[in-house]
């Protein structure tokens, strides 16, 4: 029995062969069957997300190239009673590490330190990489499949302050958190781990 999950990763791999066709190919009837292909999967995308069909496919097709995951960067900060710095995410979709998209011509470890100023208001350094995680198409937080790139960082200036971003910031318990948001309890305990045994990877240079 398929699930809600594998079919909204059928989605994306269809929206992502559809793009990808109209990219490279020059063939007549196979854009148009491409155009098809698009076309149908926006309308169910427009039911599923009650989104006009129109609005989403003119927003897949902004995006140019070879369509690959998107790519994220992550922070994790413990104080000193191994509690993690959360923000509770403005669009009501719990508690999450610092965390955003990586920009063009930018280095994870550049954007996690700037997606946590942005964010918390600390200025922090990249002390380990914790892991790189896949997240897939899910009905609950995002469509597309995305690659989340975790580090582990040291407060070193700064001070606290909540973002337009957010409707709180705070330093939890890992195992208090009352709603988190997607798979960041799956990073947060990823990082706890090498935070609380200090087992960590090998320094990054980028």
């Amino acid at each position: 029995m398929k699930t809600t999950t594998d079919l909204v990763l059928l989605l994306d791999n269809l929206q992502t062969i559809a793009r990808n066709g109209l990219h490279y190919t020059d063939n007549f009837y196979d854009r148009e069957r491409y155009e098809n292909l698009l076309s149908l999967t926006t309308q169910v995308y427009g039911d599923w997300l009650d989104t006009p069909p129109d609005a989403i496919r003119d927003t897949l097709l902004s995006e140019m190239g070879q369509i690959t995951p998107k790519v994220g960067a992550d922070g994790a900060i413990f104080n000193d009673d191994g509690e993690v710095l959360l923000m509770d995410r403005a669009d009501g979709s719990g508690w999450c590490l610092p965390c955003g998209w990586l920009d063009v011509g930018e280095r994870p470890s550049q954007a996690t330190i700037r997606e946590v100023r942005e964010e918390t208001g600390l200025h922090v350094k990249i002390e380990r990489l914790v892991g790189v995680f896949t997240r897939l198409p899910h009905q609950s937080h995002s469509p597309h499949t995305m690659i989340a790139i975790v580090h582990l960082c040291k407060v070193i200036g700064g001070e606290l302050t909540l973002s337009h971003e957010g409707l709180d910031l705070r330093y939890w318990p890992l195992d208090d958190v009352p709603c988190w948001h997607a798979t960041h309890e799956t990073y947060a305990r990823a990082a706890y781990e090498m935070w609380a045994s200090k087992q960590w990877l090998p320094a990054i240079s980028n």
